[in-house]
């Protein structure tokens, strides 16, 4: 949806709101111990020196938790984590709407993906006797692994399986290896079970084969252009046949296992396969590349480097001509890419341009590896601002380095940039995001993780004195949990210990409730009302306490003003 196309019935006015400005807090990836066994030694929280979020969980008269995984953000099921794409989307839509992998297992359930155009365009092409694209190769390029947060392996081996009933020669695969939604060190399981299906659905003659991959923190995977390189070394990788060589997948992992004992699968170089001296599956001009994550935020700029004509960020060398497709398209506004498999959830009537038609004025900030989801996926996938005058985002240039090296990461940053706009007394309604807890949680290093909930602590304790001092009120949250639990978990909620007795760190995001926590000025007006929300009835919530009543068509508050 492009900004200004949809009208909106305006809001109607409730008699009471908050006197000053509304400062929305969102502790990315900070979220509440559930099934967590006495004395678990990995919650970053519990360990950290956090007084002022541990004095509002403590005291806080407002406050509850929220669901924040699962069905409640729009996933196939409530064993599914929640992350921040649909954590934001959910937040700015004030509903819930189905999203990438219940879409995809959708289209794959009912054949719709394989009846659509693009596919056929694209794979029936590639095998139909005299077709346009008869005889190219088909590449697969993706996170591989089951973590259902960017991709699901058995998305991807349903599209091979298509490609041999289609009886399609070459197919090549070009995994990116996950250990952070995952297991830090599972990348075996999924390259064996991609292995086995290749073999299984070769179709006579037909060469299947696995033919490049390497670490997601380390290529193809960059996002918001925070690393272009990242991508540069995969375009390397994965079209020119540069890298490391071997013999198969397997070895390539279990070699760097041995050479990296310590790196987690999504820090492991690139490699690429051998046979008779040559890479075995390079992409080539005229060759059909699709991109099976379903995730947005991660496949733009690969999906760039294949389809714009004027690119810019590094030098596409060699030039080649594919025929690309993502399996969803990942940025509607720029539609990237032109062809996709299956259509992203059409959000609209997003609060954002809610408040711009009631004439609020909003401002948003984080650093550049959250900066997307305060701005586009809070939008409702629209990269576009409602208004060039009344949306303002402010972005943070992240650092480029592992985040365990650096806990605190841009938070003074943004806390100092937060405080300067709420000076300024233009805003209505202000919201910032704190991406310590998720990208340090996510290297699984629990000593940096505490640091960064400390660094968090430290920035909200500084903005709660720049939002009493402007009269502000401030509502605090999270998209889903991870710094919560960094030592995986056992059936009864203990620390799982490795055969060297060990604890097994966990990377991947949780399944624990976020926190609800309203401060500031006139929060004591204000109770929790009845029900169970989740992130979704945050936009309502929103409205309510800047003296509006939520559309028909959004989920309840989670506050009411108190009875009298």
């Amino acid at each position: 949806m492009k900004s200004g196309e949809s009208k909106l019935e305006p809001l109607k006015r409730l008699e009471k709101s908050i006197p000053g400005p509304l400062v929305f807090v969102i502790m990315d990836g900070v979220a509440l111990a559930k099934g967590q066994a006495q004395g678990y030694p990995g919650n970053a929280l519990d360990l950290s020196n956090a007084p002022c979020i541990k004095g509002l969980l403590a005291s806080a008269p407002v406050q509850t938790t929220l669901q924040a995984h699962g069905t409640a953000v729009g996933m196939p099921s409530d064993e599914d984590m929640g992350n921040s794409e649909v954590g934001h989307n959910a937040m700015g839509a004030g509903r819930i709407f189905s999203q990438g992998a219940s879409l995809v297992n959708q289209a794959i359930a009912n054949k719709s993906l394989f009846a659509g155009k693009v596919w056929k365009k694209l794979i029936g092409n590639a095998s139909e006797p005299g077709a346009a694209l008869k005889g190219s190769a088909v590449h697969f390029i993706g996170l591989l692994s089951d973590g259902n947060v960017h991709s699901h392996i058995d998305q991807l081996i349903s599209l091979l399986q298509e490609c041999s009933a289609q009886k399609v020669k070459e197919v090549y695969v070009h995994p990116l290896l996950d250990g952070r939604d995952v297991a830090k060190a599972s990348a075996g399981i999924y390259i064996d079970k991609l292995t086995e299906a290749l073999s299984s659905l070769a179709p006579e003659n037909g060469k299947w084969r696995i033919a490049s991959g390497g670490g997601r923190q380390v290529i193809t995977m960059d996002r918001y252009e925070a690393n272009w390189s990242m991508v540069e070394l995969g375009w390397k990788t994965h079209v020119k046949g540069e890298g490391r060589p071997f013999s198969s997948a397997q070895e390539a992992i279990a070699t760097m296992r041995k050479e990296l004992p310590d790196a987690i699968d999504q820090d492991l170089p690139p490699f690429v396969i051998f046979e008779n001296g040559k890479p075995v599956g390079p992409i080539k001009s005229g060759d059909v590349v699709i991109y099976f994550n379903f995730r947005g935020d991660r496949a733009i700029e690969i999906s760039r480097a294949f389809t714009e004509k004027d690119f810019k960020p590094f030098k596409r060398d060699p030039e080649v001509s594919v025929h690309y497709a993502g399996l969803m398209q990942y940025d509607g506004d720029l539609n990237l890419p032109e062809d996709y498999l299956v259509s992203p959830p059409a959000i609209d009537h997003t609060i954002s341009q809610y408040l711009v038609d009631a004439g609020v004025k909003q401002y948003a900030c984080s650093e550049t590896q959250k900066f997307g989801h305060v701005t586009y996926f809070w939008n409702g996938n629209n990269s576009q601002k409602f208004s060039e005058t009344l949306e303002v985002w402010e972005e943070i240039p992240s650092d480029r380095i592992s985040f365990d090296f650096k806990p605190e990461m841009k938070a003074k940053e943004i806390t100092d940039a937060a405080l300067k706009a709420l000076s300024t007394k233009e805003f209505g309604f202000l919201r910032v995001n704190y991406a310590n807890g998720d990208m340090v949680g996510h290297t699984g290093n629990l000593p940096a993780s505490i640091r960064a909930v400390e660094y968090v602590d430290e920035a909200i304790a500084r903005l709660l004195e720049g939002a009493k001092a402007a009269g502000a009120t401030v509502l605090i949250t999270a998209d889903h949990g991870n710094c919560d639990e960094m030592i995986m978990l056992d059936k009864k909620g203990n620390a799982v210990k490795d055969e060297k007795g060990a604890y097994v760190p966990k990377t991947s995001h949780t399944l624990n409730p976020v926190p609800f926590i309203l401060t500031g000025t006139a929060s004591e007006n204000y109770e929790i009302a009845a029900g169970k929300p989740g992130l979704a009835n945050l936009a309502a919530t929103v409205l309510t306490l800047l003296g509006f009543q939520k559309p028909e068509m959004y989920l309840p508050s989670i506050v009411q003003l108190k009875s009298k």
